[in-house]
């Protein structure tokens, strides 16, 4: 994978998360009580859907801030590196998920 390539798919991911955010951004909101719905068991279902919904947030909250650290990696040169043993990235790893930090060593723990 080239730098090229790395840096169309985190802008391109980027981008897709951006569109998720807008599309689920009502299930995030408070859940009010409202005395003419059904009852206590909507409202406990509609607040579980908001508390997964904001779950999805973080983890895509997480998933920006891999982006655009890898983005900077490209910017300096690094990208492609493991940030512990400065070993280079496994092409296959790459191309899974091109905002990856470590190499498969580092990132399991046997290293």
């Amino acid at each position: 994978m080239t730098e090229d390539e790395a840096r169309q798919a985190l802008l391109a991911r980027r981008a897709e998360l951006d569109r998720e955010d807008a599309s689920n951004a009502d299930s995030r909101n408070t859940v009010e009580l409202q005395q003419d719905s059904v009852g206590r068991l909507s409202r406990m279902d509609a607040m579980q859907q908001q508390a997964m919904a904001q779950a999805t947030e973080r983890r895509r909250v997480a998933e920006r801030a891999r982006i655009a650290a890898a983005l900077e990696r490209l910017d300096d040169g690094e990208w492609g590196y493991c940030l512990k043993c400065g070993e280079e990235i496994a092409e296959k790893r790459l191309r899974h998920d091109p905002s990856v930090a470590n190499c498969v060593n580092c990132a399991s723990g046997t290293d």
